[in-house]
């Protein structure tokens, strides 16, 4: 991709896409949506705005949530900043103490907030923290690189930076990384290693039933994948010169799995803004605004990535190091360990997250769990009802066990 087109091309646009949104919300205001004509023209003024993808990331939105019968105040919180991610904390207006819980988001193109529901559920039960990883396009120069060993790092700053007790849930790419640092810290004996480490739908062995996310990164040499998606980021923004795999790039990877899916969505958004179906176009947009607000990832950490986990395969196959040394998940002798997959996940296969119990030899197999979820795909794993309804209570009383 050439980023300085794509970006000189996203801002020539950005404010005919701002007038297109201000004229649709005039005709509006004025009631000018009473005309089936003039519906469809503001239709399509407001799907001219919206379908675009931004830097800047969505609010979390977490304000209040309901404990028991009493309905308590969140502020978010920064515990811990460092140039490429924040410790957020939130915060309740609740002097009750509850279990800490680490919340990693991927560093995979889209930023934290992605995982908004599965903050909601987990927020009433415990003192929530997540790791909000910075837009690599914001981050200076200056401030140094950041590759796979930096992440690991991170997770174990932040865990010491939360204090006691804590426990980890890894939604998908940060799996590998989670376990390494469990395991750098119990082998340690650090007084504050986790308690439990839940991973979900993540890529601990891809050699076991590859999707084709998986076959695709393992099919090219990886000066391809450094010629082809490596881009840098254009003057004008904070992060100019530093060497990124653009979001962007990303999100039209994902997009391109399920294109035909993405256009009937907007077709129907068209037709509901035009019929006047406003709860079902607002739905539409909320999803959108979140799925095209892309982030980039540091060169060096994407290029490691898929050396590390889809290529090498050095967690399962024992060969992974941290600055050098050896990673060692059979160190972990005491810790509730859980891992969760979709039957339907078509980014992670069946078997590659649950291939981490098997890693961790030394764990009695009572502290080891494993939950096949049927009917959902790799979202589903962490956002749905059958995340809240049915995956959530178990990982929940996994982790109570371990308090």
């Amino acid at each position: 991709m050439n980023y300085a087109f794509y970006d000189s091309h996203a801002r020539a646009l950005a404010p005919l896409r701002g007038q297109a949104e201000w004229l649709a919300a005039l005709m509006r205001g004025v009631g000018f949506d009473g005309s089936p004509s003039l519906r469809r023209m503001m239709a399509g003024l407001d799907l001219f705005a919206s379908v675009r993808t931004t830097h800047r990331r969505p609010s979390f939105g977490l304000e209040r949530v309901t404990m028991g019968d009493r309905d308590v105040a969140v502020q978010e919180e920064a515990v811990l900043t460092t140039p490429f991610g924040t410790l957020l904390r939130f915060r309740k207006d609740d002097p009750a103490r509850q279990p800490p819980l680490l919340l990693v988001a991927p560093m995979s193109g889209h930023f934290a907030t992605l995982l908004r529901q599965t903050a909601e559920t987990l927020l009433p039960d415990f003192d929530l923290h997540v790791t909000d990883w910075h837009n690599g396009r914001d981050v200076p120069l200056s401030a140094g690189g950041f590759g796979f060993d930096d992440f690991v790092e991170h997770v174990m700053k932040f865990v010491r930076a939360m204090g006691q007790g804590v426990h980890l849930l890894a939604v998908c790419q940060p799996s590998v990384a989670v376990l390494a640092a469990a395991a750098l810290m119990h082998e340690d004996r650090d007084p504050l290693r986790p308690r439990s480490v839940t991973l979900m739908a993540g890529p601990i062995d891809t050699r076991l039933n590859p999707t084709r996310v998986n076959r695709l990164a393992s099919s090219k040499p990886m000066a391809w994948f450094e010629k082809n998606l490596i881009s840098t980021v254009p003057f004008g923004s904070r992060g100019a010169g530093r060497r990124v795999y653009p979001g962007v790039t990303q999100l039209s990877a994902f997009m391109s799995l399920n294109i035909a899916r993405h256009i009937a969505a907007h077709e129907t958004y068209f037709r509901n803004l035009a019929g006047g179906e406003r709860e079902a176009a607002e739905a539409h947009r909320r999803f959108y605004d979140e799925y095209f607000a892309v982030m980039d990832l540091p060169a060096e950490f994407y290029l490691e990535t898929v050396e590390r986990v889809f290529q090498t395969h050095d967690l399962p196959s024992g060969t992974l190091r941290y600055r050098g040394r050896p990673v060692q998940p059979r160190a972990i002798r005491r810790m509730g360990l859980m891992t969760v997959e979709g039957e339907k996940d078509d980014i992670c296969g069946i078997g590659q997250t649950m291939a981490a119990l098997d890693l961790c030899s030394s764990l009695p197999t009572t502290m080891r769990a494993h939950h096949l979820q049927t009917g959902v795909g790799h979202y589903g794993v962490f956002a749905g009802k059958r995340w809240q309804n049915e995956i959530y209570p178990r990982v929940r009383a996994m982790m109570q066990g371990y308090q």
